[in-house]
């Protein structure tokens, strides 16, 4: 029996994913209709995952190159020679291959995405960071009733849960001299894994959000500009580690504070 349990962070996140049975579903359900906070932190995932949805369909609709057909893969490997395509593969540039194949069959999108990665770098380095701070600066950036999950008070808690989650010591640069108080953070998903979000407001209201997290490719990447609608942000990496700045104000004023944030956090401007 699921009832009583305690609805978790992995709860909503399964929710979002259709991966629940039925009677948790129902059950988060009824708590999202009790916590409208919540759901429409929700409902900014599922924005989320129906954005990158849409951003991949291209790719998942192509169909298998011949050479990677899994059913021949596997067949040419068994042979005693193996075909002239496998002979060309490095050993685990064959696994890739098939793996890749496997998952474009089971998968579509998600395996269209795995299968053209090489294509599809520049969405996983600097420039992704952006997208990434606009969309949570959508959901979280007009919430007046929980915009951070934990506030400004408790910032050790969330520089020591944001810390172990992204597996590396992170700290919260102080902006107060530049007229933007710190008003806490919390942590949010993106399709590269956990990042750190950590939210600024001045006294007119205008939010900005820094987001951080791990880097799989351009590990060291000078400060660029960007600009999504209304939002734009300032981003660049330093040691494996990205960082962006967003908000709804031009990169000008955004691009002192960037400077201001590289500065406190130990990088070199």
């Amino acid at each position: 029996m699921s009832e009583g349990r305690p609805i978790t962070e992995d709860d909503l996140h399964a929710y979002v994913d259709g991966a629940l049975e039925a009677a948790r579903r129902t059950e988060i359900e009824d708590y999202l209709q009790r916590h409208p906070e919540v759901a429409q932190r929700i409902r900014g995932y599922a924005a989320q995952r129906d954005h990158l949805r849409e951003a991949l369909a291209p790719i998942a609709e192509e169909p298998i190159p011949a050479e990677l057909n899994l059913a021949k893969l596997i067949e040419a490997q068994r042979r005693p020679h193996g075909s002239s395509t496998l002979r060309t593969l490095h050993p685990s540039q064959w696994w890739l291959a098939a793996a890749a194949a496997l998952i474009l069959g089971l998968g579509g999108g998600a395996g269209g995405w795995f299968l053209r990665g090489a294509s599809l770098a520049p969405r996983a380095g600097v420039a992704s960071l952006v997208q990434e701070a606009a969309d949570s600066y959508e959901v979280y950036g007009p919430d007046h009733v929980r915009p951070v999950e934990l506030r400004a008070a408790d910032t050790a808690q969330l520089v020591g849960w944001v810390s172990q989650r992204l597996q590396h010591p992170i700290a919260v640069p102080d902006l107060a001299a530049s007229g933007y108080r710190f008003m806490g953070g919390r942590l949010v998903p993106t399709p590269h894994g956990p990042a750190g979000l950590f939210m600024y407001d001045d006294d007119r209201g205008t939010r900005l959000v820094m987001l951080v997290r791990p880097m799989t490719i351009e590990q060291n990447a000078p400060m660029s500009q960007h600009a999504r609608g209304s939002v734009s942000g300032i981003a660049w990496s330093n040691k494996g580690i990205g960082y962006t700045l967003v908000g709804p104000t031009s990169p000008e004023i955004l691009h002192p504070l960037a400077n201001e944030i590289r500065k406190q956090v130990g990088t070199e401007i």
